[in-house]
């Protein structure tokens, strides 16, 4: 799909049927270009992963809005958003990382994102990812891999036969996938780093994977726009969900502010 001519509407229906859907030229050349050089300066600074999970050969940025300003546009596009009303409803971001897999690293252990909610099967969809592709992706240099069709999988798990796709795709393009569908980084065997964002969203009743509130000062949510203030937890889950002090949380930023 195109993002000059891609409607809600098809994104939620590849979604519905694959579990996941790719966007092309997303992002304009000069946003991309710019995002790509912001993101490879805080990357300067960002140590190695942790765990088999992280990956060996992996950065990843945590706390994103409190580093860069790159994505406040792409987190809060109006497509962007609108499969977000169709998908989960009211929603806020969850875990929002910049992951650059290495030379060398290995296939990520396919998993699903809402695993890590105790909620038992089959339930709603409560999380939606977008992966931003500030380099192409390829199967070489480690493009994501999916099992389509998973989200609707209930008990099933995938094993070592199990078949994948890689979510090839230009650089400035956005990968949509629930959290339902099972999921991994790629092995990069090229000799280049590849680089992309998360995204991730969440249905608004459920607690974020990332503690926004600590991860972003709050001298930053001050100069966010508004929407994007709601998607880090200034908000209010209806009818009364989240509130400070008996109101809307966006108001304790005005008075910190005065």
């Amino acid at each position: 799909m195109r993002s000059l001519t891609t409607s809600v509407d098809e994104v939620v229906s590849a979604l519905e049927h694959d579990g996941y859907a790719v966007v092309e030229s997303f992002l304009p050349e000069s946003e991309l270009a710019a995002a790509r050089t912001d993101m490879r300066r805080v990357l300067a600074g960002t140590p190695g992963g942790r765990n088999p999970f992280e990956g060996a050969h992996t950065k990843r940025v945590y706390a994103l809005f409190a580093k860069t300003r790159a994505f406040d546009g792409p987190a809060t596009h109006p497509l962007v958003l609108g499969v977000l009303e169709r998908v989960l409803g009211h929603c806020q971001l969850s875990a929002p990382t910049g992951i650059e897999i290495g030379p060398g690293e290995v296939a990520q252990i396919l998993h699903h994102d809402d695993a890590i909610y105790p909620i038992a099967p089959p339930h709603p969809e409560v999380v939606l990812n977008t992966m931003w592709a500030l380099d192409d992706f390829t199967e070489a240099n480690g493009a994501t891999r999916i099992v389509p069709g998973s989200h609707r999988w209930q008990l099933e798990q995938p094993d070592a036969h199990t078949p994948t796709i890689a979510a090839e795709m230009p650089a400035g393009s956005v990968l949509f996938y629930l959290g339902s569908v099972w999921h991994g980084g790629g092995a990069n065997t090229t000799d280049r780093a590849r680089l992309g964002v998360i995204l991730e969203y969440v249905a608004s009743w459920l607690r974020p994977q990332e503690n926004h509130f600590l991860g972003v000062p709050r001298a930053i949510v001050r100069e966010l726009p508004e929407t994007l203030q709601e998607l880090l937890g200034y908000n209010i889950r209806p009818p009364f969900m989240g509130y400070v002090d008996g109101r809307h949380p966006r108001r304790s930023l005005e008075r910190e502010a005065t």
